[in-house]
Order: C-alpha cells, then structure tokens, then sequence
C-alpha cells in the first residue's frame, strides 16, 4: 500500500532578546527573505518588529532588544506516510 508523502521546506530562526533567558525560536518558509525583512527594520525607524511563523502565529518584537539572530540552513520535511 502506497502512502502519501509531501515535502514542505523550512527554515528555523532563533532570535535572542536582551535581558531574557530564553531565545524565541521559529520555523520560516523563507530565511532569505527573513533577513531582508529583519535589516529593514533594524535599519528603519519602527521599533516594534512582527513575525509571522509558519504555523500562523504572530510574534512582536521591540527592535532595540534584539541581541542576535540565528538563522540555519533551510531543510525540507517530509509531511505524510510513505510506503
């Protein structure tokens, strides 16, 4: 019996908040554009930064609080069951 087996490409990002003890720590469709988006805004005005991860969840960042950014390689995810 065969399954149905999809893939879905993801990138995790980890950003580190001063004066926090935990990173927050996200999963991306898109790191590329993920770090255009992020040296946009860090070198604009706006000091609160909205995520959108890929499970629909929004996330508010103050600018001036981010100590760093870590972003992985992209890797894709197998989705389904295969045979």
């Amino acid at each position: 019996m065969a399954g149905s087996v999809s893939t879905t490409k993801k990138t995790r990002v980890k950003i580190g908040i001063t004066y926090a003890p935990r990173e927050l720590d996200i999963d991306v469709t898109d790191g590329d554009a993920f770090m255009a988006e992020f040296e946009e805004v860090v070198n604009g005005a706006a000091k609160v930064w909205w995520i959108n991860d890929q499970e629909g969840h929004r996330h508010g960042i103050v600018v001036d609080k981010i100590a760093y950014v870590d972003v992985e390689p992209e890797r894709e995810r197998l989705v389904g069951f295969g045979s």
